[in-house]
C-alpha cells in the first residue's frame, strides 16, 4: 500500500512539472489593460512593459523591485524615456525583494489606481508563481493578464521554480 501511495506521488509530481515545463505562457499581443505590472529580475522585462505602455495598451506601468540605489532620472536615461511620461505614467517601486513582496507591491498600486485589469510581465519560467501571489493579494474582480517574456530556461530553473511553486501551493494549504 505504502508503495502505491509513493507511486502515485512521484507519477504526479513528473506529470505536474511535465505540465509545468511544457505549458510555459507566450507573450500577450495588443491586449488592452488599465495597468501593466513589471516584475524585475529578468532580461527584457522592463523593456517590455515600456513597449507596452509606449503603444497605449495600458495608461500607467508599475516597475516593482527596483533597486533602492536606482533614481528616477537614472531610469529615464537608461529606458529613453521622457521625463514627462515618466511623471505621469511610470511608478518605480522600491518596496519589493522577492515574488511576495512584488504582489503585495503591485496588489497596493492596483487598489490605489483603482485598476480593473492589469497586463503582468515577466519571464515565461517564473509566470505561474507570480500571478498566484498576486491573485493571493490583489483586490476582488480584476482581471490579470499574462505577459510573459519568452526565454530558454534550463532544466535546473525550471525545477527549482516548479519545486517553489509547490512550496507555496503547500503554504496556502498548511494556512500560513
Amino acid at each position: 500500500m505504502l508503495k502505491r501511495l509513493a507511486l502515485v506521488v512521484v507519477l504526479a509530481w513528473a506529470l505536474g512539472f511535465a505540465w509545468f515545463a511544457l505549458t510555459l505562457p507566450k507573450p500577450l499581443g495588443r491586449a488592452k489593460t488599465d495597468g501593466v505590472i513589471v516584475l524585475t529580475g529578468g532580461e527584457g522585462r522592463v523593456a517590455r512593459g515600456l513597449e507596452v505602455l509606449r503603444k497605449g495598451w495600458a495608461q500607467k506601468l508599475l516597475v516593482s523591485g527596483v533597486d533602492r540605489e536606482v533614481r528616477p532620472r537614472e531610469f529615464v536615461a537608461v529606458y529613453n524615456i521622457s521625463a514627462a511620461q515618466m511623471a505621469c505614467c511610470v511608478t518605480l517601486g522600491f518596496e519589493s525583494v522577492d515574488t511576495r513582496s512584488n504582489a503585495r507591491e503591485a496588489a497596493r498600486w492596483i487598489a490605489a489606481n483603482k485598476f480593473r485589469s492589469v497586463r503582468l510581465i515577466t519571464t515565461d519560467w517564473h509566470m505561474q508563481r507570480a500571478v498566484y501571489e498576486l491573485s493571493m493579494m490583489q483586490p476582488k474582480g480584476v482581471v490579470v493578464l499574462r505577459d510573459a517574456v519568452a526565454s530558454q530556461p534550463s532544466l535546473e530553473t525550471l525545477f527549482t521554480e516548479y519545486h517553489k511553486l509547490l512550496a507555496r501551493y503547500a503554504e496556502h494549504l498548511l494556512g500560513r
